[in-house]
């Protein structure tokens, strides 16, 4: 049967519209931050039907070279991930059949690892796809990009037995993803693991895993099982073979952070916590260290002994920003959102790989920076309104910029957009001296 005209001409323009390597134009915007006056750095400036957020704070977000942010988005062309010039402003669509779950951006190549298909709860086989950015950004700008077959590779198959969602870091050498699994094959645990009761709002008693995939085999082997709901997947991008995981339960957990290598040994909790604490949202954030917030968001008065999480979550034990060192397990805390501060407590985390500042975001949506060194700490950024997610910091590998997710600039102040807070160069050129100030 032949198309009518009209048809084959609507049915290109969607081929066209889909396309992994369709351009946008720059939509960059210099923004004063109402508060601190600091340029912020809109890459994205959509609002309403356009959606966009970085990729979760535990993953690179900039590609090997420096150059590109790596997003996730939803425009015309659906959910896809997309890449964003940090300098021209140029937006290019980065997978074509979109993805589930995290993004992985390459440590040591142009690179990007995604999951496609499938879903929590789909039952599906899923694939793992790795899209080769340097191949493909050289092609959009001689204005002939391929087929995305020139592009995507898929390095294999996920069976329908593993119910995988996407929960899942990529190795430090770029040659293997882990994934977070559950489903039957995780209900024989690893050696001297347990299964736990349930425990918070969110998920019910729950067996779950970690499995790997040979990037260039194809081939999975099994990592750990364990009892217990597993949430964010993460790796060491400077130490191969080297996993961070959490205990995701929706609130407080009684071990929230665990470590793990590739084999399967050295299982452990990563920081050991205490009933009395509540510990979220920890990232690698250097070669030997992870960072974590330890929160105190709740009023002491309403977290009476009796209640599900007691006293955890409130300022009756110390809270902050706590640097561990994964070699030694010391803690230090390196900072705290100030007393005086609306924002209460710090929420989500992040380091400079070079140890010179931690940063985290507050209750209020704010950007704070602490200096390592000697203790100081700055609000680079005021509210930036709620949105339809948090911002989540995250540095970039020189330390002298924070990406976060802001809903700033949007009129329906929810929208997200990519942003990038800049550390102020007054404080990168600081000097230390051990003399007293005279």
């Amino acid at each position: 049967m032949r198309l009518p005209i009209i048809l084959i001409a609507i049915l290109a323009a969607s081929a066209a519209n889909a396309q992994l390597g369709r351009r946008w134009p720059s939509e960059k915007k210099i923004v004063p931050d109402p508060v601190t006056g600091l340029p912020l750095a809109f890459l994205t400036s959509t609002d309403g039907g356009y959606r966009q957020s970085k990729i979760y704070q535990t993953h690179r977000q900039w590609t090997v070279d420096g150059r590109w942010l790596i997003f996730r988005g939803s425009r015309e062309t659906g959910s896809q991930a997309f890449a964003v010039n940090e300098q021209s402003g140029e937006i290019i669509q980065v997978t074509e059949t979109g993805f589930s779950g995290m993004l992985c951006v390459g440590n040591k190549t142009m690179k990007l690892v995604a999951m496609s298909g499938g879903g929590r709860g789909s039952n599906g086989p899923r694939q793992i796809l790795e899209i080769d950015l340097a191949k493909l950004f050289a092609d959009v700008a001689e204005g002939k990009v391929k087929p995305a077959a020139t592009y995507q590779r898929v390095c294999g198959t996920i069976p329908s037995t593993l119910i995988a969602d996407g929960n899942m870091g990529l190795d430090a050498n770029d040659d293997f993803v882990y994934f977070r699994v559950t489903g039957p094959e995780t209900a024989q645990l690893s050696p001297g693991q347990t299964l736990q009761p349930a425990f918070g709002p969110r998920f019910p008693q729950s067996t779950s895993g970690l499995r790997s995939m040979n990037l260039k085999t194809g081939e999975i082997k099994t990592i750990v099982n364990v009892g217990f709901n597993i949430g964010h997947v993460q790796t060491n991008p400077w130490a191969p073979g080297e996993i961070v995981f959490c205990w995701e339960t929706g609130g407080k957990a009684p071990q929230r952070t665990w470590i793990v290598k590739a084999d399967g040994s050295g299982l452990r909790p990563l920081y050991p916590e205490a009933p009395y604490e509540w510990i979220t949202h920890e990232a690698v954030t250097g070669k030997d260290e992870a960072t974590v917030a330890i929160i105190g968001h709740r009023p002491i008065a309403s977290a009476t002994a009796q209640s599900d999480w007691g006293i955890a979550g409130t300022m009756v034990h110390p809270t902050g920003v706590a640097v561990v060192n994964l070699r030694t397990r010391e803690m230090r805390i390196v900072g705290q959102v100030p007393e005086w501060s609306g924002g209460r407590s710090d929420w989500h985390v992040a380091a400079s790989s070079d140890g010179r500042w931690a940063a985290s975001d507050d209750f209020k949506y704010e950007v704070w920076l602490y200096d390592r060194h000697n203790g100081e700490m700055n609000l680079l950024a005021g509210p930036q309104k709620a949105g339809a997610d948090h911002i989540h910091p995250t540095f970039n590998a020189e330390g002298t910029e924070i990406e976060i997710q802001s809903a700033l600039i949007s009129k329906d102040n929810r929208s997200l957009n990519i942003c990038i807070v800049p550390v102020p160069k007054t404080i990168l050129k600081r000097s230390y001296s051990l003399k007293a100030p005279e």
